[in-house]
């Protein structure tokens, strides 16, 4: 089943502290758009209110999904400003940057043809 997404999933690993009324678990955003993130290393149910720390910034969320080991959490706005923002621009632009050439070497060996 496909699911149609109104903001862009972006590969990162980030460490974040989840925080709702009765406790604080350590976790890593895996995945992250302007309306939510996939958090690894904790769980917690399916409608839970909860806050994302990010060097003191705190961004709010629910749980919309859970499984043993990690979550999916969707912001109640889309981001627009804070460390949370700031890291998706960093990690779009990384992806978007172009490749530069580096011609090969052929010291060393390799596939193919034996140099030598």
């Amino acid at each position: 089943m496909h699911v149609q997404r109104s903001h862009e999933r972006i590969s990162v690993e980030i460490p974040i502290v989840v925080t709702t009324v009765l406790d604080s678990l350590d976790g890593k955003i895996i995945d992250l758009s302007q309306g939510g993130a996939q958090v690894v290393g904790c769980s917690l149910p399916a409608g839970t209110s909860c806050q994302l720390d990010l060097d003191g910034h705190i961004t709010f969320g629910t749980v919309r999904w859970s499984e043993e080991d990690r979550m999916g959490i969707r912001f109640p706005y889309p981001l627009a400003d804070g460390p949370l923002l700031e890291q998706l621009d960093r990690a779009r632009s990384a992806l978007r940057a172009p490749v530069p050439f580096q011609p090969r070497t052929h010291a060393g060996g390799g596939f193919g043809r034996r140099l030598g």
